[in-house]
């Protein structure tokens, strides 16, 4: 059984950075997309970026366009977000997400709602 542990959020003030981590386990992707959405009190849950398991070509939210970096370590199984320059509008619930069924060539377009695994989120609080 996938499981995605999602670690590292915390609260930061805004200009600094922050890396969240998501382990996985009971699988391994070979093809596919891997991602990072969040979602804020009172909004819809949003992509920030995602990245094709096949080739690791990387999409990211304009919003989070030149601050946000996504990796996936394959030895370790881990995806990784390292977040720059933070600010309030970033404060939100972070999660990661797998999807195996669909193709790397898919990633740009998929919605949440398309992806299979989730792991349970980790809050990121950005105070001014």
């Amino acid at each position: 059984q996938v499981q995605l542990v999602e670690s590292g959020g915390g609260s930061v003030q805004t200009g600094e950075s922050l890396r969240i981590a998501c382990k996985f386990s009971g699988g391994i992707f070979r093809s596919g997309c891997m991602g990072w959405f969040r979602q804020a009190p009172g909004k819809e849950r949003e992509g920030v970026a995602n990245i094709a398991i096949e080739w690791s070509t990387t999409n990211y939210a304009d919003s989070v366009k030149g601050r946000f970096m996504i990796a996936f370590d394959s030895a370790k199984n881990t995806l990784y977000l390292v977040m720059n320059r933070l600010s309030p509008e970033d404060t939100a619930m972070y999660y990661c997400a797998a999807v195996a069924s669909r193709s790397s060539d898919d990633c740009y377009t998929l919605h949440w709602l398309d992806y299979e695994y989730w792991g349970l989120g980790t809050k990121v609080t950005v105070s001014s």
